[in-house]
């Protein structure tokens, strides 16, 4: 939320923001607690893994920090860190879409049953979770915004909620094929290993443009005031080298698990980071 909209409209959408995220907390926490008294039961892991990805959603888009994502680019990096590479795989290996429809109300639940299951849902459906189309959508939204006319328009009190609620979004896309959460269909982890590779092209390009780069590539932070001792060219090599260290230690951490689980002998099913399959074919302790 942009600085220039005020201290009292910056209060006031955080504290909008705070409470849906406490609502959605409750519901998957409402949910989760039916599951432990019922055959399908998800670890307690699980449920810590969902409230911590809410946190970090709430760091990224109604904490104190927001306030400076306009001063310095670092802070506006670790948003978009935060929404598009940490965020989305905790939520996703909390199993929501269980969790949810046994927290939502069941007219609810059953509504929404019935349109995911129209022809025509279910074709979007497989197309958007498609992992060539999570990897294109997740590259755009990262490569677009930050082409300096986009990101110079996409900080604009009028369209910085929508820049990041991209983030968010093409980030939940993005990690949907490798988490596999339920109800997807698994897929062969080796194609998911290249997966995690060829989505560091495009972080890699921008990170090492920015961190070598010898100008200012977005002139907004030019006439921003100096915090921390930080030029505006050392904010943005700043900026550039965490996106590049911290997408790298990811990808390779969620590579070398499913590297892990590929190998593994005692594989009796192929799924991903969070085995959603396991949830179906174990009742317990899931």
């Amino acid at each position: 939320m942009p600085h220039h909209h005020g201290a009292t409209g910056l209060w006031a959408f955080s504290s909008l923001f705070t409470l849906l995220l406490i609502l959605t907390a409750g519901l998957y926490l409402r949910g989760w607690f039916r599951l432990r008294a019922s055959v399908i039961r998800l670890s307690t892991w699980r449920a810590i893994s969902f409230l911590n990805g809410l946190f970090l959603i709430w760091i990224a888009m109604a904490s104190p920090i927001t306030a400076l994502d306009h001063e310095l680019l670092t802070v506006h990096m670790i948003q978009h860190l935060l929404l598009m590479t940490l965020a989305p795989p905790l939520l996703w290996m909390a199993e929501p879409v269980l969790a949810f429809g046994n927290g939502l109300p069941r007219r609810l639940v059953a509504a929404t049953a019935e349109l995911t299951r129209k022809p025509s849902v279910e074709q979007l459906s497989a197309v958007i979770t498609k992992p060539a189309f999570c990897l294109v959508a997740a590259s755009a939204a990262l490569i677009g915004w930050h082409i300096p006319d986009a990101f110079a328009f996409g900080m604009k009190s009028e369209w910085h909620l929508i820049q990041q609620t991209s983030f968010l979004a093409t980030g939940l896309l993005f990690w949907w094929p490798v988490v596999q959460p339920w109800p997807s269909v698994p897929r062969p982890e080796l194609s998911l290993i290249l997966y995690l590779f060829f989505a560091t092209l495009p972080c890699d390009i921008l990170s090492g443009f920015l961190v070598f780069c010898d100008r200012v590539v977005y002139p907004g932070y030019l006439s921003s005031s100096r915090l921390f001792g930080f030029s505006a060219l050392g904010d943005q090599q700043c900026a550039a080298a965490l996106m590049w260290t911290c997408v790298t230690i990811v990808y390779l951490v969620a590579g070398a698990i499913l590297t892990m689980r590929l190998l593994s002998p005692q594989q009796s099913y192929r799924g991903g980071i969070g085995s959603p399959n396991f949830i179906c074919q174990n009742a317990e302790g899931v």
